[in-house]
C-alpha cells in the first residue's frame, strides 16, 4: 500500500508494478498529482545545492540522469535547458563557488564558473550587475504533474489499484501486516505501507511510532507569463540560495511560458495555499534584480504551493522502527521532482527487503501515447479527424485541445474525472483566458462521458462543486389560443 500520489507515491506505484504484487496507491484528493506536485517550479536540479553525503544529493543526481529515458517511456515533455546561478556583488562569489564545489563532490558533470560577459552573451536579457555564474548545463525541465499522472497510467495499466478521496484516518499493526482505515470507514490491508504522503508524512508516521520529525510548511507565490514571454531567457535563472531555499528564479516551461518565483513565507497550516500581494510583490522586485525586462504585463496567472519541509533538513526514507513493514519516504522537498525516479528505485528495493524478494512481471515501461492534435501534421490531422470526428471540435482555443482529446483523457487508465483534471493532462484553462471560453465545454464533455448530471462536476476536491442547479427551464412555447384559454377567468 502506497500512501499519497505526488509524484513521489505514482512513481513508487509504477515501480512496483514491475513485480508480482498486489498493489493499491491510496489518495487524499481527488486525482494524483493534486498536492506539492502540481504546484512548484517544474525544474529538473542539477544537483549542485545539496549538501555532500546527504540524501538529497545521491538521490538529485541519480533521479536528475533518468529524466530523458523516463519521459520518452511515459510521453511527456522534458527538455535540458542549462541553468545559471548569479552573483552580482563581490559578498556572494563565495557561495557561488561553494556551489561549485559541491556540485563536483555531488558528482555533477559540466560544471563551470562564467564571467558577467560570457553570461550575457548566453543570455542578453540579464542584468548588467550580474559579475559571475554557475553554468549547470545538466539541469532541466519539465511538467511534474504530467509526469506524475503519466507513472500513475502506467502503474494502472499493470494492475495498481488506485483508490482516490480516500484520506487514511488510521494504522492497526495486524499479524503480517497492517490494517489502514480510510474515510468513510474503508479497511485495507497490506503486508507493506509506503508512506508518500507529503505535506501529511508526518501525520502517517505518528499513527505508528512515537513522532521522531516535523513537517513544517512552507510557502512559495509565483506569476505564470503568456507564451508571448516565454523566450526572454533559455536557461533555468536562480540567484544565489539562502537559508530559505533556491530564492526566486526565472525560467521558460516546457509548454513555452515564463515561470517567476517563489518566495519563502512559513505558514502554519497544509491548506494556507493563498496568493498575497506582498509575496506576489516581493518575487516581483527579487526576479528584477535578475532581468529587468520581465513584461509583467503579460502575466495570465498567480499560484501558490507548499513545500514539506522537514525538520531533519534532509529526506527521510527508510524501515521505522518498532514498525515492522511501514516505511517512510518523507520530507521529499526541493529537489524532491529530480530525485522522485531515483528515490522510485530505491523503495523497490526496501520493499525487495521487507518481503524476502520480488518476482518481476511483464511490464511494458512505455505508457499509450497522448495524441496531442495541435502538434501532428496536416495529414495526421486529417486522419485523426477522419477516424473520430471528435477531434476535428477544437474546445480550448488557447491550447489547442480538441474533444477528441478530453474524451481520451477521461477514459484513459487513472482518467480526469474533474475540470483541473483536465487542466492538467491536456491544459485547456491553462491559457491565456484561463478557461473563460473552454470551461463550461468541458463540464458538458465531463458529464457526459462520465454519465453524471453537470452538477455533480467539481473543479477540484470533494468541496469545489461549478453548479449547483439550473437558473432556468427550457419550457415549451405558448400559442395565441392557449394563452388565451388560461386568460379565462383571471381577475384583471
Amino acid at each position: 500500500m502506497i500512501i499519497g500520489g505526488g509524484i513521489v507515491g505514482c512513481l513508487v506505484g509504477r515501480e512496483l508494478s514491475r513485480y508480482q504484487l498486489s498493489l493499491v496507491l491510496v489518495e487524499q484528493h481527488s486525482d494524483v498529482a493534486d498536492g506539492t506536485t502540481k504546484a512548484n517550479s517544474a525544474i529538473v536540479h542539477a544537483g549542485f545545492d545539496a549538501q555532500p553525503g546527504s540524501l538529497k544529493a545521491r538521490f538529485n543526481v541519480a533521479g536528475n540522469a533518468r529524466y530523458e529515458a523516463l519521459c520518452r517511456d511515459l510521453d511527456v515533455p522534458f527538455r535540458r535547458n542549462g541553468s545559471l546561478v548569479l552573483a552580482f556583488t563581490p559578498a556572494e562569489l563565495p557561495a557561488l563557488h561553494d556551489l561549485l564545489d559541491r556540485g563536483r563532490s555531488n558528482g555533477v558533470e559540466g560544471l563551470e564558473l562564467l564571467s558577467g560577459a560570457q553570461v550575457r552573451v548566453r543570455e542578453p536579457q540579464l542584468s548588467e550587475q550580474v559579475i559571475e555564474a554557475l553554468y549547470a548545463p545538466s539541469g532541466g525541465i519539465v511538467s511534474p504533474w504530467e509526469v506524475a499522472i503519466a507513472a500513475a497510467e502506467n502503474a494502472v495499466d499493470h494492475g495498481m489499484e488506485l483508490r482516490l478521496d480516500s484520506p487514511v484516518e488510521h494504522l492497526l499493526r495486524i499479524p503480517g501486516g497492517w490494517r489502514a482505515t480510510t474515510a468513510g470507514g474503508r479497511e485495507l490491508e497490506a503486508r507493506v505501507v509506503i508512506n508518500c504522503a507529503g505535506l501529511q508524512s508526518d501525520r502517517i508516521h505518528n499513527l505508528v511510532a512515537e513522532p521522531s520529525f516535523k513537517i513544517h510548511y512552507r510557502r512559495g507565490e509565483y506569476f505564470v507569463l503568456d507564451r508571448s514571454a516565454g523566450q526572454l531567457v533559455q536557461a533555468t535563472i536562480f540567484q544565489c540560495p539562502s537559508e530559505q531555499g533556491k530564492g526566486v528564479l526565472i525560467s521558460p516551461t516546457v509548454h513555452g511560458n515564463l515561470i517567476v518565483g517563489p518566495n519563502a513565507e512559513q505558514v502554519a497550516s497544509p491548506d494556507a495555499l493563498e496568493t498575497t500581494t506582498a509575496g506576489l510583490e516581493s518575487v516581483r522586485q527579487a526576479a528584477l534584480r535578475s532581468c529587468a525586462n520581465i513584461p509583467f504585463q503579460a502575466v495570465i496567472t498567480s499560484f501558490s504551493g507548499l513545500r514539506p519541509t522537514p525538520s531533519t533538513h534532509d529526506f527521510i526514507i527508510g524501515p521505522v522502527p518498532g514498525a515492522p513493514g511501514f516505511l517512510d519516504v518523507a520530507g521529499i522537498e526541493s529537489p524532491g521532482l529530480t530525485a522522485a525516479p531515483a528515490i522510485a528505485e530505491h523503495v523497490a528495493e526496501l520493499v525487495r527487503e521487507a518481503l524476502g524478494g520480488l518476482v518481476p512481471r511483464p511490464f511494458n515501461p512505455r505508457r499509450r501515447p497522448m495524441i496531442r492534435f495541435a502538434e501532428l501534421s496536416s495529414a495526421g490531422k486529417a486522419a485523426c479527424v477522419r477516424a473520430d470526428p471528435r477531434f476535428g471540435r477544437v474546445v480550448c482555443r488557447c491550447e489547442r485541445v480538441t474533444e477528441g482529446e478530453i474524451v481520451d483523457a477521461i477514459h484513459r487508465s487513472a482518467g480526469a474525472t474533474t475540470l483541473d483534471g483536465i487542466k492538467r493532462r491536456l491544459r485547456p484553462g491553462m491559457g491565456r483566458c484561463q478557461g473563460g471560453f473552454c470551461g463550461p465545454r468541458v463540464v458538458e464533455i465531463l458529464a457526459r462521458e462520465l454519465g453524471v448530471p453537470m452538477t455533480a462536476i467539481r473543479k477540484d476536491g470533494p468541496d469545489s462543486v461549478l453548479l449547483t442547479g439550473e437558473t432556468k427551464r427550457e419550457t415549451k412555447r405558448e400559442t395565441k389560443s392557449e394563452t388565451k384559454s388560461e386568460m379565462k377567468g383571471v381577475p384583471a
